[in-house]
């Protein structure tokens, strides 16, 4: 893989700062349950909080470079992926997801090569592959820099990883690494000379939706957003606006500073998007750079804007919609009713 393009999120404490006195009508979720604390405790740095179909619950966390099953009633939780570098463990890592069958997929960085393996329900790992080229990262979250297999999706059979630099925005990929096909075409940015700053304008998260189809979430640069049918063609794209993203927007620069990583100098660009997911309904849940959430129909109409509150105001690092139609966030490790209002 070619070099990519760093990316860093604003600190919320700016962001909230631009937003001092905002009137704007929003709805606040409060927590109705999550991991009791001494589970939660267990954890170094949780990003991502799923469960199967079968109720187990999957915490990824990214700096203990573990994976672990929490039970069905919550009360305990058990590593099943360790940290190394050997095939079955992981270093490194930054993109998980989880099937609903309970299988799940890993991605990290061992020996400077980006690997994702995947693991069945029973915990035996059914594949491996190794993307080409040297891993550089794409992504800095607070001060851990990730490459752009974070961006991974799996649906139990194949998964999808936002590639821009092979031609189209993601790429969707066997479990033994054999591209299947690339899914639509990369943003014009009028930084096309740039290529790593060009790469970085259309990098994003591509979203599995439940009813049929993709989303794709643009990452940085003009927030907008596009839905593909099932064959991967493109029905609609929409602009992701809201009183509450004006200053991140506004603050986007027209020149961007670089930053040194593995003595390259790659852009130094800011995303507005955090997370993104998709509920049985079809709508978009789009996770900003401030704490607030965006959600969508799936006409692609903005109908709904959402706060999580549990010990606090949360902003969302993951949303995972859950059989049941609850919705699982980190940080934090909370469940919430995406019904309430």
């Amino acid at each position: 893989m070619s070099p990519r393009v760093t990316l860093a999120v604003a600190a919320i404490a700016v962001a909230l700062s631009v937003h001092t006195g905002l009137a704007a009508k929003f709805d606040v979720l409060r927590s109705v349950g999550g991991l009791a604390p001494h589970v939660v405790g267990l954890f170094e740095e949780p990003v991502a909080f799923q469960q199967s179909s079968r109720g187990t619950y999957y915490v990824f966390d990214r700096r203990a470079h573990a994976v672990y099953t929490v039970a069905a009633d919550r009360s305990t939780a058990r590593r099943v992926v360790d940290i190394g570098q050997e095939d079955g463990r992981i270093i490194l890592p930054s993109g998980f997801d989880v099937a609903p069958d309970g299988s799940f997929v890993v991605a990290d960085v061992p020996r400077g090569r980006e690997r994702i393996q995947v693991f069945g329900p029973d915990l035996t790992r059914i594949g491996v592959f190794t993307l080409a080229g040297r891993a550089v990262p794409d992504l800095i979250v607070g001060n851990v820099a990730v490459s752009g297999v974070s961006s991974l999706r799996f649906n139990g059979t194949t998964l999808f990883l936002n590639l821009p630099v092979v031609g189209g925005l993601f790429t969707e990929y066997s479990i033994h690494g054999t591209p299947q096909r690339t899914v639509g075409v990369v943003r014009p940015t009028g930084h096309e000379r740039d290529p790593e700053l060009h790469q970085a304008l259309n990098a994003g998260l591509p979203v599995i939706d439940p009813t049929g189809g993709f989303f794709y979430v643009f990452l940085a640069g003009e927030p907008k957003f596009r839905k593909y049918d099932a064959a991967g063609r493109l029905l609609y794209e929409r602009h992701i606006e809201g009183r509450e993203i004006e200053g991140l927007v506004a603050q986007q620069p027209t020149v961007w500073p670089t930053r040194r990583i593995d003595n390259h100098e790659v852009p130094f660009v800011q995303p507005i998007v955090r997370a993104a997911a998709a509920d049985a309904q079809g709508q978009l849940w789009i996770s900003m750079g401030v704490p607030y959430t965006y959600v969508y129909d799936r006409d692609g109409d903005k109908v709904r804007t959402v706060q999580f509150s549990a010990t606090g105001i949360i902003s969302p690092t993951s949303l995972f919609f859950t059989k049941s139609g609850r919705l699982l966030v980190t940080p934090g490790c909370f469940e919430f009713d995406p019904g309430q209002s």
